[in-house]
């Protein structure tokens, strides 16, 4: 079911080329126009890829295994970014930049600014898993690596991070689709990608074969991406989960805590700064602001209604994938977890049509209803709520499901008392990322929400193409404010904070915490 509903645009898809004909579609392909746009779309990609793993691995290492000033509060706010929407982003900071341009004729736009922006604001998708992922392995292997002479870089590179591989290569792969996918900063800062022209092409040139036939070169990018991230796994890599758990000793950094701390400040405040003086110096001018307000209430109950629909219209699809995935790996498995990448790697405009022709076509009864729109959501973000829930089902102990079935529990009832609560955690954490990235989503939510429905996404585009700052502001801070919480509830549930804050010597705990042994208990008749 949750491959079926990843595969409704690519089915979309084929469908339409198909109608066109391969010469067609080759024709479209093998043109330097489409060479241009893959080149750049690429290198974009590769580019804020490569900056997302610098910044997120060594922004988790420093909060979770360093004595940098500050951790815990840096642990949180280097989460942050996650909350603010592409669009929003490059909006302020083009504002940021024609404000302080002492070339009046000079504007913020351009490859290396879209590179900037998407760094700035993708990189939490490597460093949250990441530092989830430094939090739980066994400091065991670095302590013996430490003893047989092996310096802190080499023990870095050589046992720490090859630890946390699954970690690193799917905050890579999440970083590379977002960005492939990103509409709003792209057409913002006027860099020409897959996803501008595409959008381009179904709006103002009308040409439905021309952005249909690009969609699919982005189908076919996703699938040599996912084929690579797969080539770096190992067959069978898991975190580590050892049986007496000892949080890792802080690395003293001596002098270089404070080229640290700055570097780390640097970024918080340029992802997060920026956005904050623009939208305060946008509430501060002109009067339209208070037009905003009044429709305030209205458009934040329609971002929560939908997001919330969405976040559990997903994780209900992503639960038994990420289940299957994590207990049960093999080609079939890894087959439907790979579909469910697949769309997340099309504009959201191409996803809505999608549905739109779905509803139309199929489920005419949901067509303009809350619930279409949740289905596009979980279509676009159901990779986000299959790794959650997979990371989550592979550090939890599959002998507590063995020990309940040799018990004579059912395999129904070993699911609903033992695989289900030990994998709450990840459920929460996908439903909170799935919530935050709905409330975010614009091309999709445009064409697919109910009449006279409006969200803050929505009354927040509208505002700014054309001009209007003063009435957007109010809207962006809210909807800002409101992915924060997700954000802030993401990281307190990674355990990045109380690892974050052990610096004394190593403790050994129990074996099972006692909610795992009384699961277990619990299964005898």
């Amino acid at each position: 079911m949750a491959t079926a509903v990843a595969l409704i645009p690519l089915g979309y898809l084929l469908l339409r080329t198909a109608q066109g004909g391969l010469s067609s579609w080759w024709d479209t392909v093998v043109t330097p126009r489409t060479a241009t746009l893959a080149s750049t779309s690429l290198l974009l990609a590769a580019v804020v890829t490569l900056a997302c793993l610098a910044i997120g691995v060594a922004g988790a290492w420093l909060v979770t295994r360093s004595d940098v000033p500050g951790r815990r509060l840096l642990a949180v706010l280097l989460a942050l970014p996650l909350a603010v929407p592409s669009y929003v982003a490059a909006f302020t900071w083009v504002s940021v930049a024609d404000l302080w341009s002492a070339d009046p004729g000079t504007r913020f736009e351009g490859f290396t600014a879209a590179a900037v922006v998407l760094t700035l604001y993708t990189y939490p998708y490597v460093y949250l898993p990441v530092a989830a992922a430094l939090v739980r392995v066994d400091p065991g292997q670095e302590e013996v690596a430490r003893s047989l002479g092996r310096g802190p870089w080499s023990t870095l590179t050589t046992v720490t991070l090859p630890q946390v591989r699954p970690a690193i290569a799917g905050g890579a792969l999440l970083a590379s689709l977002y960005v492939l996918a990103d509409f709003g900063a792209v057409s913002i800062l006027r860099v020409d990608t897959f996803t501008r022209a595409i959008f381009t092409a179904f709006n103002a040139g009308f040409n439905r074969t021309m952005a249909l036939t690009l969609a699919t070169l982005l189908v076919l990018i996703t699938l040599v991406i996912l084929w690579g991230e797969g080539r770096t796994r190992r067959a069978g890599a898991r975190f580590s989960s050892p049986r007496v758990v000892r949080p890792a000793r802080a690395l003293h950094l001596g002098v270089w805590r404070w080229p640290a701390l700055a570097g780390l400040v640097a970024v918080v405040l340029a992802a997060l700064g920026v956005p904050a003086l623009s939208l305060v110096r946008w509430i501060g001018d002109g009067t339209s602001g208070s037009q905003a307000w009044e429709r305030l209430g209205e458009a934040a109950v329609g971002s929560l209604t939908a997001a919330g629909a969405g976040a559990l219209l997903t994780m209900a699809l992503a639960l038994p994938v990420g289940i299957l995935a994590a207990r049960h790996p093999g080609r079939l498995s890894a087959a439907l977890e790979r579909a469910a990448y697949l769309a997340h790697s099309l504009p959201g405009v191409v996803v809505g049509l999608s549905l739109v022709f779905f509803g139309v076509t199929v489920a005419l009864p949901f067509y303009q209803t809350t619930w279409l729109l949740a289905l596009a959501y979980a279509t676009l973000f159901l990779p986000l709520g299959v790794s959650a829930v997979a990371s989550a089902a592979g550090q939890a102990p599959p002998s507590l499901e063995e020990a309940a079935q040799a018990l004579g529990t059912s395999p129904a009832a070993v699911f609903r008392r033992v695989t289900l609560p030990l994998t709450l955690p990840g459920i929460g954490a996908g439903a909170a990322l799935v919530f935050l990235t709905a409330m975010k989503e614009l091309p999709a939510t445009l064409l697919l929400r109910p009449t006279g429905t409006e969200t803050l996404a929505t009354r927040l585009w509208s505002a700014t193409a054309i001009g209007r700052y003063a009435e957007a502001a109010p809207y962006a801070l809210v909807l800002v404010a409101l992915a924060a919480i997700p954000t802030w509830l993401i990281t307190r549930r990674s355990g990045i904070l109380p690892a974050a804050a052990a610096d004394g010597p190593a403790v050994e705990v129990a074996e099972l915490e006692e909610p795992e042994v009384d699961l277990v208990r619990g299964m005898q008749p």
